[in-house]
């Protein structure tokens, strides 16, 4: 057996559920891995999502810092996001010891990063193969946000990955490394029987659109249930768990729902800030999208700027929203998108990050 460390990075759901789709295609592909998920976060969500998989094993560690948001906004806090990064570059070396004593322990003979430096640091400390993956780096994602020493120790960092393979929307440097890849959007595989389940669930009648609301699991706003869009008529929401808004059409996703792709595949609409994770799930399941737009994040304006220019979402400012109702001529315009022109990459982005596997 050869054992992978897996790093996800703790910021928000996204990363734990892409990661959910590689690791499946990884063990269906190679019956010779076992993988230690390497993550905080969202760590019981991806242990319910593999509790039946004994080649999954798990790991606690805060593998990232991620954004810092302002309150009762979808805007970065700039000044708690540099203290905490600076923390994080603090306690780094000797977060890198520990993590060097764990891959030494397990005998780790290569390392994934979605995509936190932790992991990739310590394995070039070990001269063990590191791949990144992801659509962004936090060093292209601080850029502007935090001081140029921290995103300096972060390139340093980025720039000992062995391989990277980028994803859609990603926009990122060379970093000068062995081999770089492109994909494009991929997801959890889905179960028509259960998307159609939920439609039904939420729209007995099958009469009223189905509108994917989602912020994200870590953005917390008091003042969503004030927005006027949950009157929309002939309109049913679907939100996170985590989403406080109490009205007859919103239905939040129940806290124990490890498959949520499902969610989003049943709606004729996914409204939602610029995360990849659930744009990518939109794409794939060929849901239209309405982004709600951050200037301010660079990660936001690369995700957008693609979309746009390959007309997959139209956009709307957090202000519009503030006085957006859904109406059937939204519906119509998004509906003019040309999203089912792409497919679910995962199985061949596990298909070559195997054949680097095998290679070590």
């Amino acid at each position: 057996m050869k054992t992978i460390a897996y790093y996800i990075s703790d910021y928000g759901y996204g990363h734990a559920t892409r990661s959910m789709a590689i690791i499946r295609e990884l063990l269906k592909q190679n019956e010779i891995v076992e993988i230690i998920i390497c993550h905080s976060f969202a760590l019981s969500f991806l242990q319910e999502s593999f509790k039946h998989e004994h080649r999954v094993t798990f790991r606690e560690v805060v593998t990232d810092v991620g954004y810092v948001l302002q309150e009762n906004s979808l805007e970065p806090d700039a000044k708690v996001l540099n203290n905490n990064v600076s923390s994080y570059v603090s306690e780094f070396s000797m977060k890198l010891i520990q993590e060097m004593c764990f891959m030494k322990a397990k005998n780790v003979s290569f390392v994934i990063s979605d995509i936190s430096p932790l992991g990739i640091a310590s394995a070039a400390a070990l001269n063990v193969p590191s791949l990144g993956l992801s659509n962004f780096t936090w060093y292209t994602a601080y850029e502007g946000l935090i001081e140029e020493r921290l995103l300096k120790f972060l390139h340093k960092q980025y720039k000992q990955m062995t391989y990277y393979f980028s994803l859609a929307c990603s926009n990122e440097p060379h970093w000068g490394i062995e081999e770089n890849r492109s994909f494009g959007f991929y997801s959890r595989e889905l179960d028509d029987y259960e998307v159609q389940r939920i439609r039904k669930e939420i729209d007995p009648s099958g009469k009223s659109h189905i509108i994917y609301f989602g912020l994200g699991m870590k953005v917390d706003i008091g003042t969503l249930s004030e927005l006027p869009i949950w009157q929309s008529p002939n309109c049913k929401f679907i939100v996170s768990s985590n989403v406080r808004v109490n009205h007859p059409n919103v239905y939040p996703i129940p806290k124990n729902a490890v498959e949520t792709q499902h969610y989003v595949a049943a709606a004729d609409l996914v409204l939602t800030k610029a995360g990849w994770g659930t744009i990518s799930e939109a794409v794939c399941a060929g849901v239209p999208l309405l982004i709600t737009n951050r200037s301010s994040m660079k990660e936001d304006r690369h995700t957008i700027d693609y979309l746009v220019r390959h007309q997959l979402c139209d956009l709307i400012e957090w202000k519009e929203l503030e006085r957006l109702g859904v109406t059937p001529s939204l519906i119509e315009t998004c509906g003019r998108q040309k999203i089912n022109h792409y497919k679910n990459e995962a199985i061949n982005i596990a298909k070559e990050i195997n054949k680097k596997i095998k290679s070590t």
